[in-house]
């Protein structure tokens, strides 16, 4: 009997998805590489290598070499703290979701309907 692995039939296992979950989650290299000859080094290499989003570094606190300058609209951008989106998962900066909703498919918090209705209570 051999066991296959089980797969979603809807899942993406293209290079698109193996790139994005790599700048989602992030990854890390680290190595020490030494040439030594009769016990004695005579060369030590240190590497120290991190692929991901502007987001992920973010989350992560990632540092950058002294002289990098990171502040950048997109480094700005990915320190806004963000949530899912309830209805389509897509990530929406909290304030803005939790205040007038999501702009990708237009789902609404309670506050925001609340306030809309307040707004045309006093439109009215």
């Amino acid at each position: 009997m051999v066991l296959e692995p089980d797969r979603d039939d809807d899942s993406d296992t293209g290079l698109v998805a193996v790139i994005d979950r790599i700048l989602d989650k992030g990854l890390v290299i680290n190595a020490d590489i030494t040439v030594s000859v009769a016990g004695v080094e005579l060369l030590g290499v240190k590497v120290r290598a991190a692929l991901a989003s502007f987001e992920t570094a973010a989350q992560y606190g990632l540092e950058f070499p002294s002289g990098t300058n990171y502040e950048t609209a997109a480094w700005k951008e990915a320190m806004i703290k963000k949530e899912e989106c309830p209805q389509c998962g897509k990530k929406v900066p909290e304030e803005e979701l939790i205040e007038e909703g999501c702009p990708w498919c237009g789902w609404e918090s309670a506050k925001a309907k609340k306030k809309k209705e307040v707004e045309e209570l006093i439109a009215e």
